[in-house]
């Protein structure tokens, strides 16, 4: 039996292909530019990664139009992704 792995663009819902090149990662991180300061969150794009891409934190975007417009929401919402 063969197992076939789904990802979906977290903005639009469109489906991965084999042959898409586009792809982006988004998640967010905590860092404190000082050492007393208290961690602040930061969203991270980092192009396609097949390892990266199981982690449940990251979010798939299908492209540039889409990494826009989640870093859109996160920054006027200030909820984390």
């Amino acid at each position: 039996m063969a197992f076939t792995e789904t990802f979906r663009c977290e903005v639009c819902g469109k489906v991965k292909s084999e042959e898409s090149e586009d792809w982006w990662l988004a998640w967010v991180e905590h860092v404190s530019p000082m050492p007393d300061a208290s961690p602040m969150p930061q969203l991270r794009f980092m192009p396609w990664d097949m390892l990266l891409s199981h982690h449940a934190e990251v979010r798939h975007l299908c492209g540039a139009r889409c990494a826009q417009t989640l870093m859109n929401r996160w920054m006027t919402n200030s909820e984390e992704v």
